[in-house]
């Protein structure tokens, strides 16, 4: 009998009464490994109002107390690492180093999150006035909600509620419905690791699910990862209500090449960002831009794109896996068609790659285009595969210039030896996120990690150092009147909601 993924509701794991089922399937395979349930309306009230209770006595604990429950979380997470990446791999179809990756990078984030005494101290001043001190707080904001994509199951739900929950607040976690085994053995753990009944909650479901998570007065802040169109909806939806809302969307990555790098390390390090966990992932580099004479470096860049294998999780020969799912690897091969019909030269073409001994699984073998122009649908969207397209110019500015004018902004990277290239490059770029000799820029937990123009909607750049403030309240500012050096016990303060 196929097993049924639970709800985390008030500290119990339980079988949702929906009738409303989903297949979780193996993408190497089609097997079907679980089913993922659509809560009911009555499931999500019950969650909401349960966080809700949970907040009021989790908002109290010193702050110690929580730092210390993160403490033992990351712990637990540590020891049980290859296990997650096994549940991870088996159901998102990732390698199982990649799957470790992924599982580490949360760990990362909530290491950080045991330092939440000194992130989310407040401020003082003295003499703002004539013997008056000004003092703020920063306070947690209730329920906040989490909506996370297939792509990272371990890792980004791990970017979200640790950092929420360390703040003082409750949160929902509505993970992606196709590889929701993952984060329910995150939840698992972190139960295990000390965290008081309701704090978290995790449902699954569709956009139904999201809908009513959106438009709740007591859920304040809801963050998001995923695509462009549910990214803007989310934004919109979530402000409309008046929440607090940081919301990821798609990417479109370029890595400028210049004639003066190091072209081993150029090579090796393309192979692996263009390609690498199938091209899922938004700071996957999807555009090389050869400026001048690094342009005779692309028989060899192919060369090694197709050294670089798809294959099951546990193949240690395995470049990378299959896509999430049949219409994934069908959407991958549109885009492959569409640029050959608008006349781009492909010269590795992996539509019809082969995996032995797993033909129905959803691979799609690396693929490279040259003679590419911008008004592309390749170079457009965001396709989300093992695709790497490439342009060719002349000078640095006109490779800024194209990267300026492309309408997403979350990650890039220049190769160069030129510090004075390199400066100008991170100084004139704009994109949130910015790599020299680096191919995938991902900064660590203390950083933000954020995207300019489509790649991200919100008004806090969050996500690493910058979350705290996304997940805690500056309510008030007081401000304290001492005469001859007496505390007259007399304040004045100034609500900040």
């Amino acid at each position: 009998m196929i097993k049924q993924v639970p709800l985390l509701i008030n500290g119990e794991f339980i079988t949702s009464k929906s009738t409303q089922l989903i297949d979780v399937t193996n993408p190497a395979t089609q097997e079907v490994i679980a089913q993922v349930p659509c809560a009911t309306d009555e499931e999500i009230t019950q969650a909401i109002e349960g966080a809700k209770q949970a907040f009021e006595i989790w908002k109290e604990k010193s702050v110690g107390d929580r730092a210390r429950v993160m403490l033992a979380y990351q712990a637990l997470l540590k020891t049980h690492q290859e296990e997650i990446a096994t549940i991870l791999s088996q159901e998102s179809g990732k390698t199982f180093p990649d799957a470790m990756g992924d599982v580490w990078r949360g760990i990362e984030v909530v290491e950080h999150a045991a330092n939440v005494a000194s992130l989310t101290m407040g401020e003082t001043l003295e003499n703002v006035a004539r013997k008056i001190d000004c003092y703020s707080f920063t306070q947690p904001l209730g329920v906040c909600v989490g909506v996370t994509p297939f792509n990272f199951p371990a890792m980004i739900p791990l970017w979200m509620f640790p950092i929420a929950i360390a703040c003082g607040n409750a949160f929902i976690l509505k993970p992606s419905e196709q590889n929701p085994m993952t984060p329910v053995r995150l939840a698992e753990l972190f139960i295990e690791a000390g965290a008081p009944s309701g704090i978290l909650q995790v449902l699954h479901g569709g956009k139904e699910v999201v809908q009513q998570l959106l438009v709740h007065p007591d859920t304040p802040a809801i963050s998001f990862v995923g695509s462009v169109a549910v990214g803007e909806y989310i934004y919109r939806t979530g402000t409309d209500h008046m929440k607090r809302v940081q919301a990821f969307a798609g990417a479109k990555n370029h890595m400028v090449i210049m004639p003066d790098a190091a072209k081993k390390q150029v090579i090796n390090n393309i192979a692996g960002a263009s390609v690498g966990a199938a091209g899922q992932r938004c700071m996957a580099i999807s555009v090389a831009v050869f400026v001048g004479d690094s342009k005779k470096w692309i028989p060899e860049i192919k060369e090694a794109l197709a050294k670089v294998r798809p294959g099951a999780w546990d193949d240690a020969e395995a470049g990378y896996g299959p896509q999430i799912n049949p219409a994934a690897k069908e959407r991958v091969l549109g885009f492959i068609a569409e640029g050959k019909a608008a006349g781009a030269n492909c010269i590795l073409d992996g539509s019809d790659v082969q995996v032995p001994g797993l033909p129905h699984g959803n691979f799609v073998g690396p693929t490279m285009f040259t003679n590419v122009t911008t008004d592309m649908s390749i170079y457009k969207e965001e396709i989300f595969g093992p695709v790497l397209i490439t342009l060719e110019v002349e000078t640095l500015e006109q490779a800024i210039a194209l990267i300026n004018e492309n309408p997403y902004g979350n990650g890039t990277s220049i190769f160069t030896a030129s510090g004075a290239a390199a400066r100008k490059y991170q100084h004139e770029i704009k994109v949130g996120i910015v790599g020299i000799n680096v191919p995938v820029p991902v900064p660590l937990p203390m950083f933000s990690f954020t995207g300019w123009r489509k790649s991200f909607y919100g008004d806090q750049h969050a996500y690493g150092k910058q979350a705290f403030k996304f997940y805690t309240e500056t309510k008030t500012v007081t401000a304290r009147w001492f005469e001859d050096d007496i505390d007259t016990g007399v304040n004045t303060t100034i609500d900040m909601k």
